[in-house]
């Protein structure tokens, strides 16, 4: 029957903590071995993947946009592999940085170095190709991993799991990366708190609460929805505009960065620029509601939108209608959900306001919302991306995997020659840092 999810995570803590004691470079080893199996048994994982497919089109329980995540293919593996090497590479020096070094007092000597937060618990949904991306991360930060993924992909993520134990091996560390292939609801798993020190939800805004609720004394972190907006300011370039919002809205809908909502300044209205962002959207069959005040503004109009703060996750979007930049910051606040939100505009002065003012984890200018991502932004992959407030923020890649602790290193030194009287003094000088490689 196999161990117990309590063993697994027993084991993963034990593995997690002989990976965080290995040399940097027999981590990158490890990753970089991972990345030359996701290619050399390509075929291997696509014949695995093709099982999920089949099964999945054979029960007709996956809607096409969930069956578009289900699916690898050559090139997905060759991106996640060259992602892969990009952790192993940016990992040599995450565990084990010095960040602050202060001077307490004569012989007394303070540093601040970074280490992996513990034992993390993943939880995916249809996407197989998050597997390698959360491994990867995991082994690149030193932290013990356990898996629950969809069963949708149980074929997939069980060869995809078995290559990673096979470069797990080459170091000895097998255990430091666990799959949950019992039937262990994911309520039971959230209440092992003294085993998991974080739980990364990956999937649907419904799971991502669901954990929220569940998880008693376990941090959560992730982003329960992406309504990501993007905001289109009166000196907006005609050329720029359709292009941004056709690869935010169309490029991939079903993402968590997708384009949501759409705002457009009001004197923009009835210009031949409005005109084609229209066309657009209609040449690539996307469904439009209208917020309160565009439908305000139209003889016959699109149905009104139920919410301002809907995620679609399809080829559909809201427009509505603002008369200031202060007018779409203040809209964003209200209804988004400080995921990824976008100004287009020419005028550096609205532009940079915008990227102040609005309070998200990713604020862009003249760039589609899709840039929102771990690989995109050079961090390998992301475990997910964060729409919290502590800790870490936007896509977490190995950074966001870590904390700190404090060493000390004294000689014979007790708090009370410190008092009034005492022989000692406190310095609190700082330290230079370790030159880094």
């Amino acid at each position: 029957a196999g161990p117990t999810v309590e063993q697994q995570a027993e084991m993963a803590r034990a593995g997690g903590r002989t990976l965080a004691a290995l040399q940097p470079e027999q981590r990158a080893e490890v990753i970089y071995r991972l990345a030359d199996l996701l290619t050399d048994q390509r075929e291997e994982i696509l014949l695995a993947n093709k099982k999920d497919l089949e099964e999945a089109e054979n029960k007709g329980r996956l809607a096409l946009p969930l069956l578009k995540r289900l699916s690898l293919s050559t090139s997905k593996l060759n991106s996640l592999a060259i992602g892969l090497r990009q952790i192993a590479a940016s990992s040599q020096d995450s565990v084990g940085r010095v960040i602050r070094r202060t001077r307490i007092a004569k012989d007394l000597d303070l540093e601040q170095v970074t280490v992996p937060i513990g034992v993390l618990l993943v939880i995916f949904e249809s996407r197989p190709d998050c597997l390698p991306q959360v491994s990867a991360l995991a082994i690149a930060s030193g932290n013990g991993l356990l898996l629950k993924g969809g069963q949708e992909a149980a074929h997939s993520n069980q060869i995809l799991h078995h290559l990673t134990q096979e470069a797990l091996s080459i170091h000895g560390v097998k255990d430091a990366v666990q799959l949950v292939n019992t039937r262990e609801e994911v309520e039971d798993l959230c209440r092992l708190d003294k085993l998991i020190d974080l739980i990364i939800p990956r999937g649907s805004s419904q799971l991502v609460r669901n954990i929220q609720k569940a998880a008693k004394g376990i941090p959560v972190m992730g982003h329960s929805e992406g309504i990501c907006h993007v905001y289109v300011d009166t000196d907006a370039s005609v050329e720029k505009v359709t292009r941004i919002i056709r690869d935010s809205k169309c490029e991939y809908p079903a993402a968590c960065n997708a384009l949501e909502t759409l705002l457009i300044h009001r004197d923009l209205l009835r210009t031949p620029l409005f005109d084609q962002i229209i066309d657009m959207l209609r040449v690539e069959q996307v469904k439009i509601h209208a917020g309160p005040k565009f439908a305000s503004y139209l003889t016959f109009s699109p149905s009104e939108v139920k919410s301002l703060r809907t995620e679609y996750g399809d080829l559909e979007c809201c427009i509505e209608v603002v008369d200031s930049v202060q007018e779409a910051v203040d809209h964003i606040h209200k209804y988004g959900s400080s995921h990824t939100d976008v100004i287009i505009t020419e005028n550096e002065k609205t532009a940079e306001f915008f990227l102040q003012h609005v309070d998200s984890a990713c604020v862009f200018w003249n760039a589609s919302t899709r840039f929102s991502d771990g690989y995109r932004f050079g961090l390998g992959a992301e475990v997910g991306i964060s729409t919290s407030r502590i800790h870490a923020r936007g896509p977490v890649g190995i950074e966001g995997l870590l904390t700190t602790k404090w060493l000390l290193r004294g000689d014979n030194h007790v708090v009370s020659d410190f008092s009034e009287h005492g022989s000692m003094k406190y310095l609190h000088e700082s330290l230079p840092l370790p030159q880094r490689n």
